[in-house]
């Protein structure tokens, strides 16, 4: 399933999905690191993934954090992981999306 926009934020009046696009081209590294960290937990024998788990892991990897790394963009982010890598659908667990 491709990544379509969530609802407005209030605050900015951008959805969800436009500031992740935006944190995301800022951010490049993100992803690759939460690519290679759910690769590394199926390499121990993990059948599930908590990518809320991955990002306070990352948060305590890097040494100041990620600013704007938003919890809201946990979907976004095992979407996309799952968009790259079909095969890893199993892995997380994605609820219904209540917007468009």
């Amino acid at each position: 399933m491709s990544i379509a926009a969530l609802g407005s934020h209030r605050a900015t009046g951008r959805t969800i999905t436009e500031q992740f696009y935006a944190f995301d081209a800022r951010n490049p590294h993100v992803y690759r690191a939460l690519e290679h960290m759910t690769a590394r937990r199926l390499a121990t024998g993990a059948t599930r993934v908590s990518l809320k788990d991955l990002f306070e892991d990352l948060r305590r990897q890097l040494p100041h954090g990620v600013a704007g790394l938003n919890n809201n963009f946990t979907v976004l982010y095992a979407r996309r992981l799952i968009d790259n890598h079909p095969h890893w659908a199993r892995l997380f667990e994605l609820r219904r999306r209540r917007a468009a």
